[in-house]
């Protein structure tokens, strides 16, 4: 039985990402096309590989042998080839979590751009982590404790967290203690950031919030719309705090266990694209950590 090896090819990224429209996107193609691909495999198979719901795909029993057993043969190909790609020494690609890409890095840009016109950079917001050996990524910015294996982590700055709300919010709770959040209507999220500020500052957490989020940009965005109060980061809060969307609620703060990194490829380091992109970063990045000590 032939079997092409496209249509192996598009089930092993869809099967790694676990979404088809991201799959689809890393494929260059619709979402029907991909699908199409996957069901004609399917079909030549005679068995599902993806079980579908309304909650998207997950890998069958089959799907999750047949992952097992050609998975790896391509990321042979990919190392393989690796070597053969020629890389523009201009060129550099970094992947960021998006908070730090639409909070921190965008607005630092045009500085970039003006001093390194040369640079093109390629930015990829996203949280899974990168494998250097698999992505064509120079470098990628998390957030974490800095223990990654296999890769080599440098240190950018901090975090901490402070509560925000729009100033509607904060006009129709004026009457309750800035300093004291226990009566505010408080937005939770799934890291549990508002029982670690009560720990550090006294009281405790609600028996129930206004509503919870499973991720911080969800978080921010609930904020803005009045929603109610969120212990934002200050990487994405900051610049909509400087804008007035937001306020920040009482003088009190929280700073984090967790920093941003940038975690980069060996290889990295023989690119003079990355290497003056990487000065920069960690100059504007020392000249952050200046300024966050003197606004906290």
């Amino acid at each position: 039985m032939s079997i092409p090896l496209m249509q192996l090819h598009r089930f092993v990224t869809a099967a790694r990402l676990g979404n088809l429209t991201r799959a689809a996107e890393q494929s260059n193609l619709t979402i029907s096309a991909l699908s199409h691909q996957i069901r004609q495999l399917e079909e030549r198979l005679d068995r599902p590989l993806f079980s579908r719901g309304p909650r998207g795909v997950v890998l069958t029993e089959e799907g999750r042998a047949l992952l097992e057993s050609v998975g790896g043969h391509f990321d042979g190909i990919e190392r393989a080839m690796a070597g053969y790609r020629k890389r523009r020494a201009e060129v550099v690609t970094i992947s960021s979590v998006p908070g730090v890409v639409t909070g921190w890095l965008l607005p630092r840009l045009p500085d970039l751009v003006a001093r390194h016109p040369e640079l093109e950079l390629n930015l990829q917001s996203s949280n899974d982590l990168v494998d250097f050996e698999r992505d064509a990524v120079d470098a990628g910015i998390r957030y974490g404790m800095g223990q990654w294996p296999g890769v080599q982590v440098e240190r950018l700055f901090g975090e901490w967290m402070v509560p925000v709300a729009t100033p509607a919010v904060i006009d129709r709770f004026s009457g309750l203690d800035a300093d004291d959040m226990a009566g505010w209507p408080l937005l939770g999220d799934p890291s549990d950031r508002w029982t670690r500020w009560f720990a550090t500052h006294g009281g405790s957490p609600p028996v129930r919030y206004v509503a919870r989020f499973d991720t911080s940009e969800a978080l921010q965005r609930a904020a803005m719309e009045g929603v109610g109060v969120a212990l934002g980061r200050m990487v994405m809060a900051r610049p909509l705090i400087a804008s007035g969307a937001l306020r920040q609620i009482g003088s009190r703060y929280l700073v984090t266990a967790e920093s941003y990194y940038l975690a980069r490829s060996p290889r990295a380091v023989e690119h003079a694209g990355f290497t003056t992109f990487r000065a920069w970063l960690f100059e504007q990045a020392q000249t952050y950590r200046q300024d966050a000590e003197l606004a906290r």
